[in-house]
């Protein structure tokens, strides 16, 4: 009897190592590849993360090809942003969680106070601007105007509009943040606009009967602010030459180009001064009188 059950247990051992081997060797039975249907069962936020603001991340890469093994096996299974972000002078840059805390929305960025230097790597175009065209905004760190990548804020949000007719919107038509003092512009930018600033010579221009009250003042200040045409540049030749010879300056007779209907001609060249009188001799002084005789 006892021969007989060692038998039957050897027979059941030599079975099991037989099917195991044969499981084994069975490439159906490999262990299966994880896929990003399992991570989510237990890491819920990433995916969502990764679905809402993933970028590339969503889109060219799957959770394994960051996270190569799971712990136990591997005990780091987050890897450095350089095992896939290399070849560009923004990539060298250390702290890289400081700006993209969420390596799932890489490209939500909040900034802290003063960061400039980050910023230089990718935007060079801007930082050139500020450089070169000096302005207030030349003194201030990036992330005082873009405290969020990406954000451009209002120009009301430190600036005061020249007028209530100003929004957002037109701030742009003339400025250009990296370069505010460099004001350019299309030619139908409205003239209403510029009286905001230039009242003086908006209010002479529309009260004027001339021609020129029918002109915008893009027109003849062209493209770029403080820019003023020569008068020849549309009135080609005005008059006969010897008058121009006479009167070289068209404002001596035409005043300003904004109130052409108030012309005056110069003043007529005064005869010369007669010449000053000699002064007059003092008059003798008449002798004392003789005393009386007693």
């Amino acid at each position: 009897m006892r021969v007989a059950r060692v038998l039957n247990l050897l027979s059941a051992i030599f079975l099991f190592c037989c099917i195991g081997t044969a499981v084994a060797a069975d490439p159906a039975q490999a262990p299966a590849t994880l896929t990003n249907a399992d991570c989510v069962k237990c890491h819920e936020k990433p995916p969502k993360d990764i679905a809402t603001n993933g970028g590339k991340h969503k889109t060219e890469v799957t959770c394994q090809d960051c996270h190569q093994g799971h712990p136990p096996k591997v005990k780091k299974p987050i890897p450095l942003c350089s095992q896939c972000h290399d070849g560009k002078p923004h990539y060298k840059l250390q702290g890289c969680l400081n700006c993209h805390s969420n390596p799932h929305t890489p490209k939500v960025i909040k900034f802290g106070n003063n960061v400039t230097d980050p910023c230089l790597t990718c935007h060079t175009p801007q930082i050139e601007k500020l450089r070169t065209f000096k302005s207030k905004h030349s003194a201030l760190a990036c992330s005082f105007c873009h405290n969020v990548h990406g954000r451009i804020p209002d120009c009301t949000q430190c600036h005061k509009s020249h007028s209530t007719e100003i929004v957002q919107k037109d701030c742009k038509a003339c400025h250009q943040a990296h370069m505010p003092k460099e004001v350019t512009y299309k030619s139908d930018v409205p003239s209403k606009f510029c009286a905001a600033c230039h009242k003086k010579a908006f209010t002479l221009l529309t009260a004027s009967t001339s021609k020129h009250s029918k002109l915008a003042c893009a027109y003849c200040h062209k493209d770029k602010h403080k820019t003023v045409p020569a008068c020849t540049q549309c009135h080609v030749k005005p008059h006969p030459a010897a008058i121009m010879a006479k009167f070289p300056k068209c404002g001596e007779c035409h005043s300003i180009a904004h109130d052409l209907n108030h012309w005056s001609a110069p003043a007529a060249a005064s005869a010369p001064a007669a010449a000053p009188k000699a002064p007059a001799a003092p008059a003798a002084k008449k002798p004392a009188a003789a005393p009386a005789k007693k």
